[in-house]
């Protein structure tokens, strides 16, 4: 392992030299060269990265590293099947890494798993449909099933799901959005009247001003560099309040620019750039309102004109008076402490958004992992709402999504509270009265199966293990299970916790290309713009190849299995597959915005779904815009978790490396933050290793501090010094998962809160030498 400072711009030669190194890797280089510029191409697939839109501009390379490492990976040739699995018990892959475990390569042949030999053992998928139907069948309660998400789901495959679950008679759709941008859906829709973001891409073409809060795009969705980029280079003034210090946010060198590349040149991209405390955004953005507010009534002391948006204000909003009036009742000394910034530093915040006509503002899950996510979402609407930034061209608010078609897959039905006009369209067009008590969402998911409640899990996608909070008890709830099932291409964690009952079904990815009765399919997905494009997978998969692998799409997986549980209830499940035109047909019946899909997304780049509050048509029951009045939090970390440890307590948060994508682990580099060969690092301000009587480079163990029976530790994690305030530490995800308790989530969102652990740190027994790093 190696810490050393990275000195160069994101982007640039690093991530092409990086990009080069992972085609070496998946062992089909030429192949993987073509499929790369087949990525977001019209008539190619999109990319399965990340949800991040298309700006419409021509040319060859329309792909980032994150995206060349998922479509790289996804292409592997190497295979795992009946006879890996009978080489390697459960127990003894338990113990390998997540990256040894997807490294093996594509599932490609359905398997049951064994308890009496402790090995997965090849299945027909005749007989691996008939014993899901088996099981469902058996029930007490169809709500005895949970049916979990992953969203890399097509449109398509998510429709059909939600259809077979509903038809089997269960709401229960934990989905991977509860884990990330709940809080999103719930604030947005409570202040707007819809939980999606009101930006198009071509408002970042216009926006005077961009703020981003909690997130880091140089390694989550690196295509929004090339957004930031040009908006930087033309002027727009970009300001970033993140937790950490990151390389993408300061400055970024284009490797499509040949001059910047030649010369190790790099563009600025913050022009300002604010370290809160974790929680502390919520008293960040109060703190510029309030600043605002002040000038404001300084302004028209002096018998200048408001500077707010009266007549927006007054035409499409409720609220302002009572919100202002908590505006000028908070205290300063509040907001500092909290916020954890300096008056002059928001004071420049707010003075660059004023100067500004047009204002888009962003965020990601260093703002949605909180305990009070959605009141912070709803704080940033608004400051929107106070200068009519929503509906305006150049402007809006963005919550930046992570997998490819998680928005998509919640536009189509996966929600587990689906609303009363919802189910009123899916009971006219499918004749069948659909459940409408509230089901499941994660957590609740997870307390269910623990108490022996839910019995049969299904998995579409996803590693359910390593995506969710306590890791321990996670792991012993999918074991209770009289089945599980995971849909998926690759191994990872979750398959190593079967219940009694087990499956992994193979399935093809976006890369696949996807031959049916009818010929090849394409699906279609949606991005964080409410873009819905069309998809065709480019490779040849192992069945059209030599006839080997028995890989199948999640649509004809999905209705296998519902044609085995439920016959041709309440739909020809087989004929749907056999043209996905047939699906969409159904889809432009029951949700708003598709109609005639099946002819717009021939047309290239897609087509707008629309939306309301964009048009300022607001879904809210007063007709307009909720400028919903909180208080800011009582205090960032709770004093009974303070006292329940005499040693310094710290605030940890879970985050991704940058060679990583969710719970898909690349490699074990971090390059932009300097670590070098290991994923068991935690990142501590200088003056708190000092202060706890450590060095940088020892190992610690960590332990978080809940009130229950649980004792929640983790061991051996490197002591790194990095720019990030006093108090606040950072670990990787999923192996600081095991800290997150599962009753702790955010209000009204049940967001797992992993970007505020309450945690102890001490000098750990282990020490490199008895600590194994596996590298490949």
């Amino acid at each position: 392992m190696a810490i050393k400072k990275y000195t160069h711009a994101a982007g640039g030669w690093g991530a092409l030299i990086s990009t080069s190194k992972h085609l070496l890797k998946s062992e089909n280089v030429a192949k993987n060269i073509r499929n790369l510029l087949r990525t977001n191409q019209d008539k190619g697939f999109d990319c399965p990265g990340c949800a991040w839109g298309e700006d419409g501009e021509k040319g060859f390379f329309h792909f980032c590293e994150n995206g060349a490492k998922a479509v790289n990976w996804e292409g592997t040739r190497r295979r795992v099947n009946a006879a890996f699995f009978a080489q390697h018990p459960v127990s003894w892959l338990r113990k390998q890494s997540d990256y040894f475990l997807e490294y093996q390569g594509r599932l490609n042949q359905p398997v049951r798993y064994n308890s009496q030999t402790d090995h997965y053992e090849a299945i027909s998928w005749d007989d691996a449909f008939a014993l899901i139907a088996k099981h469902l069948n058996q029930l007490e309660s169809p709500n005895q099933a949970e049916f979990y998400t992953s969203g890399r789901a097509s449109n398509e495959a998510a429709f059909l799901y939600q259809l077979f679950a509903r038809a089997v008679g269960t709401n229960n759709f934990p989905d991977c959005s509860n884990m990330c941008h709940e809080a999103t859906s719930v604030g947005l829709a409570q202040s707007i009247g819809i939980g999606k973001g009101t930006t198009r891409m071509e408002d970042f073409a216009k926006a005077d001003a961009i703020f981003l809060f909690g997130q880091n795009p140089a390694t989550n969705h690196p295509r929004m560099m090339d957004t930031l980029y040009k908006a930087s280079r033309r002027g727009a003034s970009i300001v970033s309040f993140n937790n950490l210090k990151e390389r993408g946010l300061e400055r970024f060198t284009n490797p499509q620019n040949k001059i910047e590349m030649i010369t190790n040149g790099s563009t600025p991209i913050s022009g300002h750039y604010f370290k809160p405390k974790l929680g502390g955004d919520m008293a960040a953005v109060r703190g510029m309102v309030k600043a605002l507010y002040e000038f404001d009534q300084n302004e028209i002391a002096q018998g200048r004109p408001s500077i707010f948006d009266h007549e927006y204000i007054a035409a499409h909003t409720n609220g302002m008076e009572d919100y202002l009036a908590k505006v000028a009742a908070t205290p300063w000394d509040d907001i500092l402490e909290q916020s954890g910034l300096t008056r002059e530093e928001i004071d420049s915040a707010a003075t660059t958004y004023r100067q500004a006509k047009r204002v888009i503002t962003t965020w990601a899950m260093g703002i949605t992992q909180h305990k009070h996510s959605v009141n912070t979402i709803q704080e940033i609407v608004n400051l929107q709402l106070l200068f009519g930034q929503i509906g305006r061209e150049g402007a809006g608010v963005c919550p930046v999504r992570g997998h490819s078609n998680v928005q998509g897959d919640r536009t189509v039905g996966i929600n587990e509270k689906p609303s009363a006009a919802f189910n009123h369209k899916m009971e006219q067009v499918f004749n069948f009265t659909v459940p409408k008590q509230p089901g499941h969402n994660v957590v609740e998911s997870i307390k269910s199966m623990l108490a022996g409640e839910s019995k049969v899990f299904i998995a579409l996608g996803g590693n359910f293990v390593s995506a969710t909070p306590d890791t321990r008890l996670t792991q012993q709830a999918l074991e209770s299970c009289h089945l599980t099932v995971s849909i998926a291409t690759k191994l990872n964690r979750t398959h190593l916790s079967p219940g009694k009952d087990s499956l992994i079904l193979p399935c093809l990815g976006r890369t696949d290309i996807d031959l049916q009765k009818q010929g090849q399919q394409c699906v279609t997905v949606e991005d964080s713009f409410s873009m819905v494009h069309a998809s065709y997978g480019a490779v040849a998969n192992d069945k059209e190849h030599n006839d080997q692998g028995e890989m199948r799409s999640e649509p004809a997986i999905i209705a296998g299995m519902a044609q085995a549980t439920l016959g041709s209830h309440p739909v020809a499940w087989l004929d749907l597959v056999d043209d996905y035109d047939r699906i969409r047909s159904l889809i432009e019946q029951v949700i708003p915005g598709f109609a005639g899909v099946n002819e717009k997304i021939k047309q290239p780049g897609g087509f707008y779904l629309g939306n309301s509050a964009r048009e300022n048509n607001w879904q809210t029951p007063s007709g307009k815009a909720e400028i919903i009045t909180h208080d800011l939090p009582e205090h960032l970390l709770p004093a009974k978790l303070r006292a329940m440890s005499d040693q310094a307590v710290f605030v940890l948060q879970t985050m991704r490396s940058h060679d990583q994508y969710n719970t898909t682990i690349y490699g074990f580099d971090d390059r932009y933050r300097g670590v070098f060969g290991e994923r068991k690092v935690l990142f501590m301000n200088a003056q708190d290793i000092e202060k706890i009587g450590l060095k940088a480079g020892e190992r610690v163990d960590i332990r978080s501090l809940y009130a229950d029976q649980y004792e929640r530790e983790v061991f051996g994690f490197k002591l790194v010094a990095y720019d990030i305030p006093v108090g606040n530490i950072a670990a990787y995800f999923p192996e600081a998962n095991p800290l997150v308790a599962l009753h702790d989530s955010g209000d009204l969102s049940h967001t797992p809160v992993s970007k505020a652990i309450a945690v102890t740190v001490k000098k750990s027994a282990e020490t490199d030498e008895n600590i194994h790093v596996v590298s490949y």
